[in-house]
């Protein structure tokens, strides 16, 4: 199919941009579905998102939820957007906020499962829905989250590629997190393989166009 374009819009912009209740909704969705995600990779116990390796490691050793911890560090994120010269979105907000809550709720919900088959099937299910969940909070187009705004920012200012600068700050978070007992597996590997090609493949059908003109597409 045509893809519909990302665009290149400003804060303003972006909630100008029309269609906004279905992108608002869009966007919710995203971003509930990306917290379950998170918490179904937690509960196999295979292998962790590569911030979640930061995010549990952190936890540990802080009187804090991981979901409490993913809000605080995205909104330590958003700082280091300062000096690139990044301006947060509405869906940007939200995006720190509610899915650390949905993945604490997750988390009260789904308990580690004894078989492996199981703990298999949350890993699997999880990339599944963090693809999906991408690709919708993405395509609502009201504004990149922390850490996806962190990585545009550092190609835009340095002129790297977008998979070097990705790359290089996932290896540093994973780094760190397992280095503070933050969990590294099969599924942190397959997550890392498989979220580009599926976020790639979903984001033509749930991209929602906007009435701008488009300056910017996702490659």
């Amino acid at each position: 199919m045509t893809q519909t374009p990302l665009a290149n819009l400003g804060p303003a912009q972006q909630l100008r941009a029309g269609r906004l209740p279905r992108r608002l909704g869009q966007l919710l969705v995203g971003l509930a579905l990306y917290g379950v995600s998170m918490g179904l990779m937690i509960r196999s116990t295979l292998g962790q998102l590569p911030w979640d390796v930061l995010h549990y490691g952190l936890a540990l050793h802080l009187p804090l939820s991981i979901g409490q911890v993913v809000v605080a560090t995205s909104f330590l994120v958003l700082l280091l957007w300062i000096p690139l010269r990044q301006a947060p979105g509405l869906g940007t907000v939200l995006n720190a906020v509610l899915i650390g809550v949905a993945l604490d709720l997750t988390l009260v919900a789904v308990a580690v499962p004894d078989a492996l088959v199981v703990r298999v099937g949350f890993v699997l299910a999880g990339v599944l829905l963090n693809g999906l969940a991408t690709a919708l909070y993405i395509g609502a187009q009201l504004g990149p989250g922390p850490r996806d705004g962190l990585m545009t920012g550092w190609v835009r200012r340095t002129g790297l590629s977008v998979r070097l600068v990705r790359t290089s700050l996932e290896v540093l978070v994973v780094a760190i997190g397992w280095l503070l007992g933050g969990v590294v597996g099969i599924g942190t590997v397959l997550y890392a393989v498989a979220i580009g090609p599926l976020t790639q493949a979903l984001l033509p059908w749930l991209t929602v166009p906007v009435d701008v003109p488009v300056s910017v597409e996702w490659r």
